[in-house]
Parts: C-alpha cells; sequence; structure tokens
C-alpha cells in the first residue's frame, strides 16, 4: 500500500518539453487544473502528497516518475536517456534522500523511470530509445542484491515500457496489444486494450483503486470486471506530452 507520494507542480513552459504525441500544444491552464484533480484523488485514496515547485529549465521535470525509482530499501536516481532532461533528478534526489538510502545509476547507461515497471516482488525494465541495455542491467543488479527478480522487455513501440503495460492488480497486467503476446508476461493474466484506445494501458493502481485516464469506454469497462473502484481523470494534456497517470508522481509505502 502507498502512504506518500512526490509530484511536481507544471512550469509555464511546460509545453516546451519533449513530445512525439503529435496531439497538438497543450494548455497551461487546463493542465494545472487536471494536475490539481489528479493530486485531490491520490490525497482521497489516503497519500501524503508533497508538491514541489517547477523547475525553471526543466519543462517535463512534473513528469518525476522518470527521474527515480523506488524500492522499501532504496531510492534509485535514475539517468534519464533525453539529454535535455538531465539536470531533473538532482532536486528529486534532495527529497528522497529523506525517506530512503540514494544509489545512483551512472553513465553511459541511461534509464527512464516510465521504463520500469514493479508487479508485486518482479520488476521489468523496458528497453527503449530512454533506457538502454547499460541502465537496465544496472538497475537489475540493484534489484537482484535486495532479492528481487527482474526481466528486460525491448519496447518497439511507444515511447516508455509503461505506456503500453501497467500492474493493474494481483497477477494481472493490462497491455496494449503489441505487447499482449510477449513471453516476458507469461504466467500473468492479460488484460488487453483494444487499438482504438492505447492511451488506456497507462492505467494507474493506487490502494486498491485504478485511476483510469478519461475517453477510454471500451478499456473502462473491461476494467469493471476486477472489482476495484475505478476514477476516471482527464489527462489530456498530458498525453499531449508523451505523459500520463503513472509518470506525475513517485509513489511509496
Amino acid at each position: 500500500m502507498f502512504t506518500h507520494a512526490v509530484v511536481r507542480r507544471p512550469g509555464p513552459d511546460f509545453a516546451e518539453g519533449l513530445t512525439t504525441a503529435g496531439l497538438g500544444r497543450p494548455d497551461f491552464r487546463r493542465m494545472l487544473g487536471q494536475h490539481a484533480g489528479y493530486l485531490a484523488v491520490l490525497r482521497d485514496l489516503g497519500l501524503a502528497v508533497t508538491e514541489l515547485e517547477a523547475l525553471p529549465g526543466h519543462p517535463d521535470a512534473h513528469f518525476v516518475e522518470d527521474v527515480a525509482v523506488l524500492t522499501p530499501e532504496a531510492a534509485v536516481i535514475t539517468r534519464p536517456g533525453a539529454p535535455a532532461r538531465r539536470g531533473e533528478e538532482e532536486s528529486m534526489a534532495e527529497v528522497l534522500a529523506r525517506h530512503r538510502p540514494i544509489r545512483r545509476i551512472q553513465g553511459p547507461a541511461t534509464l527512464d523511470g516510465g521504463d520500469v515497471l514493479m508487479a508485486g516482488r518482479h520488476c521489468f525494465v523496458g528497453l527503449s530509445q530512454r533506457t538502454n541495455p547499460e541502465g537496465a542491467r544496472a538497475l537489475g543488479g540493484i534489484l537482484e542484491a535486495q532479492g528481487r527478480a527482474w526481466t528486460p522487455v525491448p519496447v518497439e513501440a511507444g515511447l516508455h515500457l509503461k505506456s503500453s503495460v501497467n500492474w493493474v492488480g494481483g497477477d494481472t497486467l493490462l497491455l496494449t496489444e503489441s505487447f499482449g503476446e510477449r513471453p516476458e508476461f507469461k504466467g500473468y493474466r492479460r488484460i488487453l486494450v483494444d487499438p482504438e484506445e492505447a492511451g488506456a494501458a497507462n492505467t494507474l493502481w493506487v490502494n486498491g483503486h485504478l485511476l483510469v485516464p478519461a475517453g477510454f469506454p471500451r478499456t473502462r469497462l473491461k476494467l469493471e470486471q476486477l472489482g476495484m473502484p475505478i476514477h476516471i481523470l482527464d489527462m489530456s494534456e498530458a498525453q499531449k506530452m508523451d505523459g500520463g497517470l503513472s509518470c506525475l508522481s513517485l509513489r511509496w509505502g
């Protein structure tokens, strides 16, 4: 169960961040409203949320998930794969050092937290444009020392692994069709999102509840079969910047 989360307020320059989505230019005021709604749900679900101020000169810094990986034993500070995002991790390390011992990923390794999917004690690490094999192995070594198994997963579509695959409790994963038959996920119950609703794959489990992006009714019907409360959140402005529900917070218990 999660008891804490840290987030960062989007800055007025957030629309200058990196994106490949092609969904148009996002609106700052609308983004602030959606971000506030997201924080309200986390707090309603019992998390103590720390909101950091925007980080000048780093328009993507509100996507805090990418700069750290949290386990019960440590906070692993990443080395983001996009050079423009390096530097975001330092201010986050100062915050997380109050809660966990700090470990760091060193170059030439690169690692984005958006490529790290925890499913119980097992971890899947995406090999993507942002996370290289050296980064996956560096994190894997830390996880193995903690008694955790991990599996590398090539990411051939989407920015990060969690753009397409997410854990939704128990032994269940929510996946896009391109990942549905991947052997790395053998043994898990798999719920596939329709190709027209690929954005719904970035659904977030929090304390027995599911946070689901708005606009994907067929995926919602599938998730309702799991019997968990569902919270629908408008993520349109984050989606325009290749982001989603998991990207906007770092959570731990």
